[in-house]
Parts: structure tokens; sequence; C-alpha cells
């Protein structure tokens, strides 16, 4: 059984930093691109990052690029999103998802498998 696990979310000031990292089990991580999207209250789930396979390619959505980071450690089935200059825009659960495919995954639809989320919270 898939199982993706997200952890690191909580509450943070603006401005601050914090770092999600989701655990993959049940599946080949190294053959699987990773992203990770977010759903604030009341708006639909978005694309934030994805992460090719090999941990050579990534991509970014406008609204967090240069400021989010994506990386990926094949060797303990984990990818992570590092987070810096938090606003209150960036309140959300946070979602790691996976697929076969990189273009997928930016595409953000049809995705194999998901995890159930972790909250961030951004006060001032």
């Amino acid at each position: 059984q898939v199982q993706l696990v997200e952890s690191g979310g909580g509450l943070v000031q603006t401005g601050g930093s914090l770092r999600l990292s989701c655990a993959a089990s049940g599946l080949t991580f190294s053959r699987y691109a990773m992203g990770w999207f977010r759903q604030a209250p009341g708006k639909e789930r978005e694309f934030v990052a994805a992460i090719e396979r090999s941990s050579g390619r990534t991509y970014y959505a406008d609204s967090v690029q240069g400021r989010f980071t994506i990386s990926r450690d094949n060797a303990k089935n984990t990818v992570y999103l590092q987070m810096n200059s938090l606003t209150f825009k960036d309140t959300a659960v946070y979602y790691c998802a996976a697929d076969m495919f990189f273009s997928t995954v930016v595409r953000g639809t049809g995705m194999d498998y998901w995890g159930t989320g972790t909250l961030v919270t951004v006060h001032s």
C-alpha cells in the first residue's frame, strides 16, 4: 500500500521559514516525480512545486518562485519543501503527490498518489 505522509507544518510568523517533509512508502520512490500542492481556505488546490525523479529538474509556481525550494533524498524516500519569506497568502494545507511523469505533476491532475496534507498557518 502506497503512503505519502507529510510533516513539518505549523504556525509561523510572517517572514519566517518552514521545511515540510513528505515520506513515501510502498513505492519505488526514485521512479516517481514528486510535487507539492496547497489548498487555502475557500480556494481550489493549486500547484506549488515539482521535482523530477533524478532530482535534476524542478519547476515552481510563480507565486513561490525564489522563496520555496523543492528537493528530494531518494535514499530516504523523502521529498522536502523549504519555504522562506512566508506571508499570509501561503497559509494553506500542503499536500505532496507522486506520479511517474514530471509533466503530470506540473499539470497537477491525474496524479497517481496523494498525501493527506499538513497545515501551514502564517500569522503577523
